[in-house]
């Protein structure tokens, strides 16, 4: 052999040895998942969304990504992977769910690379394989496949990259808004007198009422009342309206509210009737910040709280536990362990909750009002006692306890309806099936009817993601408010996918019956493990001004006991919080879609229109709008900032403009009222 050709061989062989010893596999387990945004839970390393060994048809991994739709992981691979692989599917600990649809998706450098189609709960893992050679960032997505998130565990099993010169793959965040701290729009309310919240309040013929005037200013004040009708008194240091009202009828009354500095007063109309929550409800809900930890002294330190906050003074008006206070199957808390119901079928408590009528009580002693979680089915979501069978007894507890707010949550119901609760041992919490028509509405009619029973107004809330078109029927059992939407997380893409999207069931908002797209996830949030929310400033004034202008229940879910002064701020906006209590009642829809620009318009009781002009885009945008026609607005037109609220120069609609400036996930929230 030649020496010349013999040292190269040599010299090749070596380059070749040396790059094949240089290659790696890289497991995507082992790199940082945290920083994954997805619609429910947390990011698993080799376990399920729901903290199981990961399992697509019958088939276990032991390594891979267990996340939940909407998901996405960013990747920065500075071209050195040369493959992707992957299985995918959706995992079996959703009982074979048909709620539970995803798309899987590859993209490199923005292209879509590998995409599964879509994927239902039973299916077998389909093998993803993409050729990365040169890609420099890759993200790896799992869709809800159009139909809500609901159930859509999904796993990325076996997932590896091959790499070349063992160059390392490193995950990435999600690109961000420059950071902008914290800052405030709303001046403080004044120290004289002013009325705030709903201008109307709905109550059935024999049920206790109460209601206490939302008035912000210097104290001491003291509340008066012209026209009040017979079986009703006011406390005139709290300004507490109780009592009953025996016959049906609209009474308009005259509430004063009076300090050393002035006294201003308000009108209020009172309809005693058959339907309650004339406005959507407004109020705390303990879910987003303490999640299964919950206990009776935190519930009664979040009502503590509200009122201490000054937000009591602004409508803020229920305290709602949700989850946590019954006994839970195959508890690991000690606190939760025991019976599920005494000898005579009574919903047992867990020792978290001692007293559940003197909790309530205590609540209606600050002026507010108390609310409930449970299921139809015999779990709750978390593995909670449910009402199933028992529902009677159960919706006749709750009114002795003295509770105003129910929210019945789906979770193992849909077992029932499919026939496969024989065994109340082994019935799923979740995974439960998604159905359609009168096994979907069944439960809820059942519960509406009860609850009309009782002798007291206990508000209904339909927690069930949207199935059936609940918006279409919700009213005809006896339901005021109704879930849209799968879960809320503290995401913009969650946030803004949900609160933009709600069109559809526009039409079916009214009076006494609300569309309701999650609860609001500002301040500290983290369902048991607290963090600041993830939303930007902006993003959390849109967020507010969003749910204000689709007449949303609104539902903080943060710890009050931990308020910055920009929370309290962003939820203390009188003249924003109107658009939600507005008596008309009328839902927001978007009007104008120009890009990243959404308009939004709504109709209100006194003829005025509120504006929001929303920016879905990453970069300011300004305007310069004069597109009035298409709103239905002409002649010249009152502008007030609502979140300043300060007034600006009125506009002529023939041919003046209105000049904004959104910021990116930001709004302008304008109200614009005939000039006279």
């Amino acid at each position: 052999m030649n020496s010349r050709f013999a040292l190269a061989l040599v010299l090749s062989l070596s380059i070749f040895t040396t790059r094949i010893a240089a290659a790696e596999t890289v497991w995507l387990d082992d790199l940082k998942l945290a920083s994954a945004t997805q619609g429910w839970g947390e990011p698993q390393k080799n376990k399920s969304v729901g903290g199981g060994t990961l399992t697509i048809a019958g088939k276990q991994f032991t390594r891979g990504f267990g996340t939940h739709s909407e998901s996405t992981l960013r990747l920065n691979l500075n071209g050195g992977a040369q493959e992707f692989s992957a299985s995918v599917g959706v995992d079996d600990e959703v009982n074979k769910n048909p709620a539970s649809s995803v798309k899987f998706i590859v993209l490199a450098d923005g292209n879509a690379l590998w995409r599964s189609g879509v994927m239902h709960a039973g299916n077998p893992a389909k093998d993803c394989k993409a050729t990365l050679t040169g890609v420099k960032s890759l993200v790896l997505e799992v869709s809800d496949a159009g139909d809500g998130i609901n159930y859509d565990h999904a796993d990325w099993a076996d997932a590896k990259f091959e790499t070349d010169a063992g160059r390392p793959v490193t995950v990435t965040p999600e690109p961000q808004l420059a950071p902008v701290a914290p800052y405030i729009l709303t001046p403080p309310a004044p120290a004289t007198p002013r009325i705030n919240g709903a201008n109307v309040f709905g109550v059935r013929p024999g049920s206790p009422f109460l209601f206490t005037i939302s008035a912000t200013g210097e104290r001491p004040m003291k509340f008066s009342a012209k026209n009040l009708p017979g079986g009703l008194k006011l406390d005139s240091k709290t300004g507490r309206i109780t009592g009953a009202l025996k016959t049906k009828g609209e009474f308009t009354v005259s509430l004063y509210a009076k300090n050393s500095l002035g006294t201003t007063d308000k009108k209020f109309r009172i309809v005693c009737g058959d339907q309650i929550a004339l406005t959507p409800p407004m109020g705390w809900n303990s879910w987003n910040c303490f999640a299964n930890s919950v206990s009776e002294d935190r519930v009664k330190r979040a009502a503590d709280a509200l009122v201490k906050s000054g937000l009591i003074n602004h409508g803020w008006t229920y305290i709602n536990v949700d989850a946590g206070w019954p006994n839970r199957r195959d508890s690991k808390d000690p606190a939760s362990r025991g019976e599920f119901r005494d000898a005579k079928g009574n919903i047992v408590l867990n020792s978290k909750f001692p007293d559940m009528k003197g909790m309530a009580d205590y609540i209606h002693s600050l002026g507010l009002k108390a609310g409930l979680y449970s299921s139809p089915g015999p779990w709750t979501c978390e593995d909670y006692t449910g009402s199933w069978k028992h529902e009677q007894q159960d919706a006749q507890t709750y009114a002795k306890w003295g509770f105003d707010y129910l929210k019945y949550d789906w979770c193992s119901y849909g077992n029932v309806a499919s026939g496969v609760a024989s065994n109340l041992m082994t019935v799923g919490s979740s995974g439960a099936p998604w159905k359609k028509d009168d096994e979907a509405i069944y439960p809820y009619r059942l519960m509406g009817n009860l609850l009309r029973d009782q002798n007291r107004d206990i508000v209904f809330s339909l927690c069930q993601y949207g199935m059936a078109d609940v918006w279409k029927w919700g009213g005809l059992v006896h339901g005021n408010c109704w879930r849209t939407t799968g879960d809320i997380i503290d995401t913009w893409k969650s946030m803004s996918d949900i609160g933009f999207n709600q069109d559809k069931a526009a039409s079916y908002s009214k009076p006494g019956n609300w569309n309701d797209p999650d609860m609001l996830v500002v301040g500290e949030v983290g369902w048991g493990k607290m963090h600041p929310s993830r939303l930007t400033p902006d993003e959390q004034y849109t967020h507010i001004s969003l749910w204000c202008l689709l007449s949303a229940p609104l539902l903080i879910g943060c710890d009050m006991e931990k308020f910055d002064d920009f929370t309290l701020n962003l939820l203390s906006n009188d003249e924003v919080l109107a658009l939600d209590q507005d008596a008309l009642g009328k839902e927001a829809t978007c009007v104008i879609n120009n890009g990243n620009v959404r308009i939004y318009e709504k109709e209100l009781e006194d003829g005025g229109r509120a504006l929001g002009f929303f920016n879905l885009g990453m970069e300011p945008v300004k305007l310069e709008f004069n597109e009035f026609a298409k709103l239905g607005l002409a002649g010249k037109q009152h502008v007030r900032d609502l979140w300043r609220q300060t007034n600006l120069a009125d506009v002529d609609t023939a041919n003046g403009v209105l000049p904004l400036t959104v910021p990116g996930h930001g709004v302008v929230l304008y109200k614009l009222t005939m000039a006279k």
